[in-house]
This record gives C-alpha cells, sequence and structure tokens, in this order.
C-alpha cells in the first residue's frame, strides 16, 4: 500500500506537469501505480472489503452468552441450527470487531487531586534478606493521601482481614484524619462480590470504614494506573527504602519503615513541583475527616480452656492466668497485645511476643514464674540434632536424607538416634549409620540390629565399664569393708561335683518319702 504522503506527492507532481514515466522513475514505483493514484486524487482510497455473509449482531451476542464464551460451539450452533454457513477465522473475526470476544480497553479518566478527595492502599510482597543470612517473605501494606502524597508503610509475615483493619486503624489514628474515598483493588479482603464500580463490599469491612468516614471503592479490573501514586509509593520502597539498610527481625523492620515514611519521606520534596508532604498535609487537614477520639480498636475473640498448671494456649505460645480457677476464659487479640477475660472481667494484659517466638512460657512482668509448667507443652530437639550433627559428617549427611521422607516422625525419631548414641562408642554409632546411609534403612530397629552385627563379628570392642574410684572413700563402702568375707567355696565345685550333689539330694528325698 502507498503512503498518504506518497500518494499526495505523487498527484501534486502530476499537477506540476511531470510526465508518468518521470514520476515513477524519481520516485521507484512503477507507472502502473502513478496512473492508478493520480486517477484517484492521491487520496488514499477506503477499505472495500465486505462481510460476504451478514450475521445478525444481537445473534452473536446471544449464542456467545449460551456457549459460554467457547467460540468454536457458536460456530457449531450458527452451521448446525440457523442455517448461517460461515468460516470459523470469519466468526472469530467478527466476535473480536464487534468486542464481543474480547474486552474493550477503555480510556481512563484523568482525576484530578483535590484535597481530602482519596487515598489509596495496597499490598506488595517482598523477600528480604536479615542480618543473620536467612530470607524472609514479607507483605508491605501501604497507606497513601493522594492530595499530599503521605504515606504509612508496615511489614507483616501473612496479611489477613484482621491484619488489614489493625494497619488502617494505626495508620488512620496516626494521622488523625482519613480522606473520604480509599481506592484498593478487587482484593477479597474487602469486597464481596463483583468488581470495578459494580463491586459490593463485605459488611464487615463497610461497617468498619464507617466508623472511620471513609468508603471502601474498587477501580475497575486491569486499571492499577487507577491508583498510580500507591503503585509509585511501591517503587519507591523497592528502589529507596530496601536497598542498603540490613535488618535484624521484622519488628526492627517495621521500626525503619515507620521512620522512613513517617519522618523522611514526609519532609524530602516530592515529584517535579518538589511538594513537601508535611506542609501540604496541613492544607489538607481542612478537607479531610477528622476521626472521633478514642475510637475502639479492631479485636479477635478466642476461647480457651485453663490447664490444670494455669495456663492458656495461644500463638504457638503459653500465658499464665492468674487465680486458682480453671475453666474457660476469653482471649482478646489486638494488634499488638492481648487480653485474657474470665466473667467480663479482664484478669491480665500481655503485649504479644515477637514474630518468630514459639513454645515460650509467658508470664506476669515483675512476679516470679510458675513453678509448674503445661502439660501440652512442644518440646523441642535443636539441640538434640546439633549434637548429632557435630558427631561426623556422614551422621550429619544420614540426618539429611532421614529428615526429608515422607513419614518420618522427625522430634520423635531425633530423640531415639540422641538415645542410641549415648549406648555405644562414637566410632560404632557413626560406621552403624554410614550402614545405614547405605542402604536407605530409616528405623531406629535396625540401626541397632547393625551395631549389634558388628559387635557379634568382633570387629568392635565392648567399650569398658567406667568405675568411680572414689566409691573407696564412702562411709556405706568402708563401714561394709569390716563385715565377714561371704563363703565362695561353693563356686570351686565342677560341673560334675554339683551333679553328683543334685543326685544325692534327690536319693536322701526318696528315702524320706517312704
Amino acid at each position: 500500500m502507498i503512503e498518504a504522503d506518497k500518494r499526495k506527492a505523487i498527484f501534486l507532481l502530476h499537477q506540476e506537469g511531470l510526465t508518468f514515466r518521470e514520476i515513477a522513475e524519481r520516485l521507484a514505483i512503477s507507472r502502473n501505480t502513478v496512473r492508478v493514484v493520480v486517477r484517484q486524487q492521491g487520496v488514499v482510497p477506503p477499505s472495500t472489503y465486505k462481510v460476504r455473509t451478514a450475521i445478525d449482531t444481537d445473534l452473536l451476542r446471544r449464542l456467545y452468552v449460551e456457549c459460554g464464551g467457547h467460540i468454536q460451539r457458536v460456530h457449531e450452533k450458527l452451521t448446525e441450527e440457523e442455517q448461517i454457513q460461515v468460516k470459523y477465522s470469519t466468526l472469530t473475526r467478527m466476535l473480536r470487531a464487534l468486542r464481543i470476544s474480547t474486552t474493550q480497553n477503555l480510556r481512563c479518566d484523568r482525576v484530578p487531586d483535590e484535597p481530602g478527595a482519596e487515598m489509596q492502599h495496597d499490598t506488595s510482597s517482598y523477600q528480604v534478606r536479615l542480618t543473620d543470612g536467612t530470607r524472609m517473605r514479607v507483605i508491605a501494606s501501604l497507606i497513601y493521601l493522594r492530595y499530599s502524597k503521605r504515606r504509612y508503610l508496615k511489614f507483616y509475615r501473612a496479611f489477613n482481614r484482621f491484619k488489614m483493619k489493625c494497619f488502617f486503624h494505626e495508620a488512620l489514628t496516626f494521622w488523625g484524619y482519613a480522606a473520604k474515598l480509599c481506592i484498593i483493588d478487587n482484593t477479597n479482603l474487602a469486597r464481596l462480590r463483583g468488581t470495578g464500580k459494580n463491586a459490593l463490599m463485605v459488611p464487615e469491612m463497610a461497617a468498619f470504614s464507617k466508623q472511620y468516614g471513609f468508603q471502601f471503592v474498587c477501580h475497575e479490573l486491569k486499571h492499577s494506573n487507577r491508583k498510580a501514586g500507591e503503585e509509585r509509593s511501591f517503587w519507591t520502597v523497592e528502589t529507596n527504602f530496601l536497598p542498603g539498610r540490613t535488618f535484624e527481625s521484622l519488628e526492627d523492620m517495621n521500626r525503619q519503615a515507620f521512620e522512613w515514611s513517617t519522618s523522611r519521606l514526609e519532609n524530602k520534596p516530592q515529584g517535579k513541583a518538589g511538594l513537601i508532604p508535611a506542609k501540604a498535609f496541613e492544607h489538607e487537614c481542612g478537607y479531610l475527616t477528622k476521626l472521633l477520639p478514642h475510637l475502639p480498636a479492631p479485636y479477635l475473640l478466642h476461647e480457651r480452656s485453663v490447664d490444670q498448671y494455669g495456663y492458656v494456649a495461644f500463638g504457638s505460645n503459653f500465658y499464665w492466668v492468674p487465680g486458682t480457677d480453671r475453666g474457660e476464659v476469653k482471649l482478646i487479640e489486638y494488634s499488638a497485645t492481648m487480653k485474657i477475660y474470665r466473667a467480663r472481667e479482664c484478669l491480665i494484659e500481655y503485649p504479644l511476643p515477637a514474630d518468630g517466638v514459639k513454645n515460650k512460657l509467658l508470664s506476669p512482668a515483675g512476679l516470679p514464674a510458675p513453678q509448674k509448667k503445661p502439660h501440652n507443652r512442644k518440646h523441642p530437639t535443636a539441640e538434640e540434632e546439633r549434637q548429632l550433627r557435630a558427631t561426623a559428617q556422614s551422621v550429619s549427611a544420614y540426618l539429611d536424607f532421614v529428615l526429608q521422607v515422607k513419614g518420618t516422625q522427625r522430634h520423635e525419631f531425633l530423640r531415639k538416634l540422641s538415645v542410641l548414641s549415648r549406648k555405644m562408642t562414637s566410632a560404632l554409632f557413626i560406621k552403624s549409620l554410614e550402614r545405614a546411609y547405605k542402604y536407605r534403612i530409616t528405623e531406629i530397629e535396625t540401626i541397632e540390629r547393625i551395631a549389634a552385627l558388628y559387635l557379634s563379628e568382633g570387629t568392635e570392642v565392648l567399650p569398658a565399664a567406667q568405675i568411680d574410684e572414689t566409691f573407696l572413700e564412702r562411709e556405706a563402702y568402708q563401714a561394709g569393708a569390716f563385715t565377714d568375707l561371704p563363703d565362695l567355696s561353693i563356686y570351686d565345685n565342677t560341673d560334675e561335683d554339683l551333679a553328683q550333689d543334685d543326685l544325692e539330694q534327690d536319693n536322701d528325698a526318696e528315702d524320706a518319702d517312704e
């Protein structure tokens, strides 16, 4: 196809008196093409393609919905039921042209930055390496005021509906204000069904947002640029907060994130206009919704039973309950604390332990720790495993193999293996595990038989008994040293003498019976 500019040039050159041959030679095209373009007066002709088979648009839409979007079935119904002969490729092109089989990408509206109009919220997942070398997966939750560019950032190990409410409560109470709308994606944490403008919020989340004076609004599908400020904020997290910083734990990471988002960024010029969020927020406060004082924090209710030692289990840890009663108690979980209630009376409040703390006994600060321990407390085997691996490299290789076998009870196996290691010499234990690793043996009983086999073959010497020579100084030993010596002469008789004595005793017994 000849471009429009070249067509116009051909027509103008012809009007200036150049022949078809001269125009063709200068523009390197054929004379027939020049004739056609001149005949069309240099205008691009409209498309001459015409649909040979006319199909009603409403019919296509109805069949497409009935067939659930399967175009091959639509083609069969057209040819068999409607008696309309059309090629499959033609049908797919018609469905695309009518925007039936493809989603129509509409243009986004440019929403102006109005003070107090909206805020935006989203989450993003990251892999972070801690100072001890371990990698930790975290989920970043960030809320963003569109007009003043103010941000609040916090990281979580897991993010659910309760964590979302706790984050909003923490961020909005820190600001003291909330915008009228909160733009979110089509997340199931807040959305019940529908998408975009047709989204219906979960009643729980709708009631929660009403307390703070804002409303959740979902953007349209694939229109994440509707909250472009939020997306740009995560880019700033990836390029400005995470690089060059070290984190000891999740708590240390959140401490640095709080200082970075609420102090450092608020006084740093943003964008080409050099807007400072702290100053812009002072102007925006007059348009935002001021929060009511003393808003109740989100919480979760749990029911637990106090065991015989006075503990309740919660979150992989054990909390001591004051008093002497057992029975049922209610646990109120907040973002950072936990309260224990009985009969509407708050017995005690505990701060939630740091991330990764498990199997720990928690008691009130300033009071002596309870002597008794909960009966269902788990006993980890990290120390047993460390000692076994330190025995030899072959033992560590065997543990790597056996702990990956499905069905292996990790803690029970490590405890039994640790006990077995103390029943024999290190050389025999290592040699037995090397043979077990060679033949992929995972049963403790089989390892014991392997050790017994080595002993029976004489390849191993039984360890000598360890005798504490200080027994000579014991009072009980010295007192017994002056007693009469036992008569051990009976052990000097041979087996024949013992047999003769037994025979004589039997004869004496028979004579007595007669």
